[in-house]
């Protein structure tokens, strides 16, 4: 029996969602496929739950291309068109027309930045932001800095990256920690 205490909005009955929880979210990641891979799952998370998304995470890998931004950003009207009749994922046009928009501005930053990494944990020098929440109702929605950072991403064309997705992204990618202060994932190994 799996006797770990955990942050208490896991879904102890969901795999997926504990896998997730224990082995991704809030570490400091710093891949650049991992980076849109996350910034992609959450835009379409836009309204939903979580579970719904991590449910069809696979199917999502599998339609938009591993999510390699590069191939994703070259997307044309006839891949919109397919990627709306694939009942396994959000069929949300905006959010698939926004996936694209935002490969083509994630491009610009790595280029612009040297990679997305270095983009986005510049926002805190480098350093993480133990929040050190001791209860579910500690955790914030948003901040000011998933304010500053969804604004900067908004000028650059970037769509569905408003300041709670953002913190979204900022904890599932460990600039934020927000794992409860009990939670065994604070005393595990990075």
């Amino acid at each position: 029996m799996d006797t770990k205490i955990r942050c208490g909005w896991v879904k102890l009955n969901n795999p997926l969602y504990v896998h997730y929880h224990d082995e991704e979210w809030g570490k400091p990641q710093h891949d650049e496929k991992k980076h849109f891979e996350y910034l992609l799952l959450e835009t379409f998370q836009a309204g939903l739950s979580w579970e719904t998304i991590l449910n069809r995470r696979e199917a999502f890998r599998a339609a938009f291309d591993e999510f390699d931004a590069q191939t994703i950003s070259f997307y044309t009207d006839e891949d919109v068109k397919k990627l709306l009749e694939n009942p396994k994922i959000i069929r949300s046009e905006n959010k698939i027309r926004s996936a694209i928009q935002n490969a083509k501005v994630f491009l610009h930053i790595q280029s612009e930045w040297g990679s997305f990494d270095a983009y986005i944990w510049h926002f805190t020098n480098h350093n993480v932001i133990d929040s050190k929440p001791t209860s579910s109702k500690d955790l914030l929605a948003s901040s000011p800095l998933s304010i500053l950072i969804s604004q900067d991403l908004k000028k650059r064309g970037m769509k569905f990256v408003g300041p709670v997705i953002v913190y979204a992204h900022l904890q599932a990618i460990g600039v934020i920690n927000d794992h409860l202060v009990s939670c065994f994932c604070r005393h595990s190994k990075v």
